[in-house]
């Protein structure tokens, strides 16, 4: 049973378990899925932000490439159409669920600060490897007992001191 996937490491801490579910769970079957709906409800539209690192140690390189949450719903998209045509070996949740790690989580008043680290190899069909390697960190606020996504940066190296480059590239 594909519920058994999903073993929450917060099971006696309200918070983090509903963090974990919104950022782990949620996640991995909506964009497996390509169902943005399934996840809409998890962010606060209102001042939303998402920075793209682009695999850089030095931040000069990143970029504003979300300055709206309409902007990242479009790419999510796009992400989530091309990896549902990823002929994978394993099921699609399975392999993206095991190469997640969500432990980090810091939590003051009604805001979190939540490290969200991808690093392994998943296998396609053809045989070719793909090494998922990068983190995020999401910034979560709680309204009404729900906590939401406020925005990110994301595509960071993992760990950090390990990009491609740490030269500013131009736009």
């Amino acid at each position: 049973m594909k519920e058994d996937l999903y073993k929450n490491p917060f099971p006696m801490d309200k918070d983090r378990y509903q963090i974990w579910e919104m950022l782990v769970k949620r996640d991995v079957i909506a964009f497996c899925s390509a169902d943005w709906e399934m996840v809409q409800g998890d962010f606060i539209e209102e001042n939303f932000m998402g920075i793209d690192a682009r695999g850089m140690d030095n931040p000069d390189s990143w970029r504003m490439s979300f300055p709206s949450l309409k902007e990242y719903k479009t790419v999510w998209l796009e992400q989530a159409a091309d990896f549902a045509k990823t002929e994978l070996v394993g099921d699609s949740e399975q392999v993206i669920y095991d190469v997640i790690t969500l432990i980090d989580i810091e939590m003051k008043d009604k805001s979190a600060l939540v490290h969200k680290k991808f690093d392994g190899i998943i296998t396609k069909k053809n045989g070719n490897q793909e090494h998922l390697n990068w983190q995020t960190l999401y910034r979560c606020r709680r309204i009404n007992g729900k906590w939401k996504i406020a925005g990110f940066t994301g595509y960071m190296p993992y760990p950090m001191g390990h990009s491609k480059s740490n030269e500013p590239i131009a736009d």
